[in-house]
């Protein structure tokens, strides 16, 4: 009994509780094992390519000999970095922000970062200066914004304390680089598709006022359409959601002028479908409709739904590797990447009425 308790209190073990717990000493102990200097250590930790590969594995190995497990806190002193990104994100639910954080977090493992979210109901501005100082208290060193709105970008600008930043759908004022998807292109083509088909013109349900993709896909709508010489209605403005699509569906479900729709999102659209059926139309043969999208379940829709994909999760990995370029490089100002945007033809388009 009196050897092990001897043992377990002796400067061995207290070495390697502290190694374990990440102490001020660990690193040392790490270096003196491997028979390298504390900042060949630190260049380990945090990847450093100026490390030969054989002392590289020595210093792995003296780490899993003392079980040294490097703490959050460890790698901020080694780097000067906490290796941890803030994500203020919005309306997180909603396809799009959903599938565009999924891009950023599965990007940002792959590079040895930790993200930390804040989803915010809100756009205003005393809650966006809120999550930037939260994000830069707990020593985040870089932020992401995903930021539909107008109200969000001006918010994100008063909020600006010169840290790296990222944005999504706009840049203001070009002080931060911004990654979009072609939401104009997107709507062009919708248009163009529905036209060719032999529509006279091609009615909108749009998305709110103030957020930039559904401005975006609003003016590319009215484009096509001046292209084509084609009149544009006045659009119809929703909220997002497929309650507002069926309540905005069932306001032109009955004009039997309407013969093909082009709907700024996949939930709306899912509105509008029910309007019309409800309505006794036909979707394709008395109205075509397209959304805007592509969610998961477009595809299972009746009838499948034609729609506008964007890539969310390149998006997403896009925007961390811009962070990453703020963050390890000497960044180009006014950086912005486009996305494009793909047509996905199935079976809610159809000819015009007559031309069948």
């Amino acid at each position: 009994m009196g050897e092990p308790e001897r043992e377990a209190g002796g400067p061995r073990s207290v070495r390697r509780r502290r190694a374990t717990a990440g102490g001020g000493a660990v690193m040392a102990d790490v270096a003196r094992r491997a028979g390298v200097s504390g900042q060949t250590v630190s260049r380990v930790l945090n990847d450093h390519p100026r490390v030969r590969p054989e002392t590289r594995q020595r210093v792995r190995e003296a780490m899993r000999e003392l079980g040294y497990r490097p703490t959050a806190s460890a790698r901020t002193l080694a780097s000067g970095r906490s290796r941890t990104l803030g994500v203020i994100s919005f309306d997180a639910a909603r396809f799009g922000p959903a599938a565009t954080l999924a891009g950023i977090n599965e990007a940002a493992q792959e590079a040895g970062y930790l993200v930390t979210t804040i989803a915010l109901a809100a756009a205003d501005q005393t809650a966006v200066r809120g999550a930037v100082d939260r994000l830069l208290g707990q020593g985040a060193d870089g932020i992401i914004a995903i930021a539909p709105q107008r109200s969000v970008g001006e918010a994100l600008v008063e909020a600006d304390h010169g840290m790296p930043m990222v944005t999504l759908d706009k840049s203001f004022g070009a002080r931060f680089p911004v990654v979009a998807g072609d939401s104009a292109s997107g709507a062009r083509q919708a248009t163009d598709h529905l036209l060719r088909l032999g529509h006279r013109t091609v009615r909108h349900i749009a998305g709110p006022v103030g957020w930039i993709a559904a401005e975006a896909r609003l003016a590319g709508w009215r484009a096509a359409l001046e292209n084509a010489g084609a009149r544009a209605h006045e659009p119809l403005f929703g909220d997002w959601s497929p309650d507002s699509g069926h309540e905005l569906g069932r306001r032109i479900a009955d004009d039997p002028d309407v013969t093909a729709v082009f709907v700024s999102n996949d939930q709306m659209a899912v509105g509008v479908l029910r309007a019309l059926h409800e309505a006794g139309r036909r979707v394709p043969e008395d109205v075509s409709v397209i959304g805007y999208d592509d969610i998961p379940e477009a595809a299972h829709l009746l009838p499948p739904l034609t729609t506008v994909r964007t890539d969310f999760t390149e998006i997403g990995r896009r925007c961390l590797s811009l962070m990453l370029d703020q963050l390890e490089h000497t960044p180009e100002p006014g950086v912005r990447v486009t996305i494009p945007a793909e047509l996905v033809i199935r079976t809610s388009c159809g000819p015009a009425p007559g031309l069948r």
